[in-house]
């Protein structure tokens, strides 16, 4: 049997639970204050939201910037926002129900689904921001290479939107790649998340991650690894 100091305990423990998940409630909503950039996966279609702290007969406030029901048309919907449990950010319509609901998956970037829609990202509009202006830093001229420095084919990444796209750029392969990059034969590029993507017109995709070497290595990595290198 429970000794009386183990039951004041657990008592203790279970009556600090809910006041523990209230503060982690408060704390997020206070950390969500403050201008948003809602978009696609692929960050082609974008829109800015403002979170803001006035409260309604639902939730919170927020404020839509013009053009968004255009650009993202469940947006319409939207008119207030909330936090449900202790990490879910929840954008919602007027009767207080889910639009889409978004939970952190790295700091300052949410994820969610709707159905039949695909994947949504909700992340700091500066954050946002400062990832598109990396993009102009990396528009040049690059070598990929083996691991062991064996070239493999060179390649030009270039700051011209695609027709589809107006956050995927083109990129040119130069003659004689290897035959595995040829057959790929990336049309495209962009920067997600701290990663060089690298795109096909068929959807196919090579991730490239920085290293400390201040090159950029495929991922995941392989024992005879594919880097991609300034020239």
């Amino acid at each position: 049997m429970l000794s009386l100091r183990s039951i004041l305990i657990v008592a203790a423990v279970m009556l600090a639970m809910p006041v523990a998940r209230a503060q982690d409630a408060r704390s997020l909503a206070s950390d969500m204050v403050g201008q948003w950039e809602l978009s696609t996966a692929g960050r082609d279609k974008t829109c800015v939201i403002t979170l803001k702290s006035d409260t309604t007969a639902q939730g919170m406030k927020l404020e839509l910037e013009k053009g968004c029901g255009d650009i993202l048309p469940f947006t319409k919907a939207i008119t207030s926002w909330n936090v449900k449990g202790l990490d879910i950010v929840r954008l919602q319509d007027a009767r207080g129900q889910s639009v889409i609901d978004v939970t952190e998956v790295e700091s300052g970037i949410f994820e969610g689904t709707r159905s039949n829609e695909g994947v949504y990202l909700l992340q700091n509009l500066a954050a946002a921001r400062a990832l598109s202006k990396s993009t102009d830093q990396l528009i040049g001229d690059w070598a990929m290479v083996r691991g062991n420095g064996d070239p493999v084919c060179s390649l030009t990444l270039t700051n011209t939107p695609v027709e589809t796209s107006q956050d995927n750029f083109q990129v040119f392969l130069k003659p004689r790649c290897d035959p595995a990059v040829a057959s790929f034969a990336p049309t495209m590029w962009r920067i997600e998340r701290g990663e060089i993507l690298l795109m096909s017109t068929n959807g196919e995709i090579w991730r490239f991650e920085a290293d400390d070497n201040a090159q950029w290595r495929r991922v995941p990595d392989t024992a005879d690894p594919l880097i991609m290198m300034r020239q």
